[in-house]
Formats: structure tokens, sequence, C-alpha cells
């Protein structure tokens, strides 16, 4: 199986607003989707994300469609640094570790 952890660190907390907005629309198309399961946590300006799916294919399917690829494409004008990491793992870590994953294996991608 396949394990996305990401994170989205704001520019201002301000922008929190227009993330949960998105958010929204995102996590609908999650729960319509074939991902197995998911964790979401932050706070302030600093939010994360966990995914669960099947496979790699599944979890890129989803990514490049609907609300997620509109979110993405929106995405360099609220945030700072969004990380990803994709892991093959079976469960989910716990948030620590899932942190520890993400600044250890983590894809950055910087904003200004």
């Amino acid at each position: 199986m396949v394990l996305a952890i990401t994170s989205i660190e704001l520019k201002s907390p301000l922008l929190f607003f227009r993330l949960s907005l998105v958010s929204l629309q995102v996590i609908n198309q999650l729960k319509n989707s074939s991902c197995i399961d998911y964790r979401t946590t932050g706070f302030w300006k600093k939010h994360y994300t966990i995914t669960l799916w099947r496979d790699k294919e599944e979890m890129q399917n989803f990514s490049r469609n609907g609300n997620h690829l509109y979110a993405m494409g929106k995405s360099r004008f609220i945030a700072k640094e969004i990380r990803v990491a994709i892991l093959n793992m079976d469960e989910f870590p716990n948030w620590k570790e899932a942190k520890t994953l993400l600044a250890h294996s983590g894809k950055i991608h910087k904003y200004e």
C-alpha cells in the first residue's frame, strides 16, 4: 500500500479561511475516491494530511483530478511551503512519526 504524508505551511494565519474552504472540497473528493483512509491535523499556519491508498496509481488519479488538482494550482497563493512524502506502508504512523518521516523523506515545494 501507499501512504502519502503532506504538510502545508501558510504564508499568513489569515489564509486559514481560504485553506478551509478549499480543504472541504478536497475532503469531499477524498471521501468519494478509492482512498482507504485519511487523517488530518493542524493549527495556525501548519496543517498535515495522511492518506492511505491501495497503490500509487489510485493516489495519482486522485491528486491529478477534480478539487485536488484545482487546489494544487492555487496553493502558491496561500502556501509558504508544501512537503510531500510518498511511502510504502500498510498502516498509519502516529503523528510524531509522520512528521519525522515528512521532515526526512519529504519533497519540498517553497513559494515566495
